[in-house]
C-alpha cells in the first residue's frame, strides 16, 4: 500500500513537472532573411519551408511568411549586389532561438539574417 507521505511526495513531483511545462513560454519573433539571388524560385520555397519546418518541429508556431522579392543590397554581401528578402513572424521558446540562428549561419542559401524578439 502507498502511504499518505508517498502520495504527497508524488503530487509535489507532478506539480514541479507541470510548472516546468509552464516555464516553456513561447516568445514572439520576427526573422528577416536575405537569400542568395542564385537560388531559383523552387529552391527559395524549399529554404523558406525548411525554416518554418524547424520552428514547428521544435514546438513553435509560424504565424506569417512574407516574400518581399529580390531587392538591391546597400553593399556587397559575399560578392552579391542583390538578394531575395523574406520576413517570417513566429512564436518559439527562447532557448531554441540560438539553435535556429546556428542553422541559418550554416545555410549556404542564406546570405544574412536578423532575428528580433518582439516585446509582449
Amino acid at each position: 500500500m502507498v502511504s499518505e507521505e508517498e502520495k504527497e511526495e508524488a503530487l509535489k513531483e507532478t506539480s514541479k513537472e507541470e510548472s516546468k511545462v509552464e516555464d516553456k513560454r513561447l516568445r514572439d519573433y520576427e526573422l528577416v532573411l536575405i537569400i542568395s539571388p542564385e537560388v531559383v524560385d523552387e529552391a527559395l520555397d524549399t529554404t523558406i519551408k525548411s525554416v518554418s519546418q524547424f520552428i514547428t518541429e521544435k514546438g513553435g508556431i509560424v504565424s506569417e511568411v512574407e516574400q518581399w522579392g529580390k531587392k538591391k543590397l546597400a553593399y556587397p554581401v559575399e560578392h552579391f549586389m542583390e538578394g531575395s528578402y523574406v520576413l517570417t513572424r513566429f512564436k518559439l521558446e527562447p532557448a531554441l532561438s540560438k539553435e535556429l540562428e546556428t542553422n541559418l549561419k550554416m545555410s549556404e542559401e542564406v546570405l544574412r539574417h536578423l532575428l528580433i524578439r518582439l516585446s509582449n
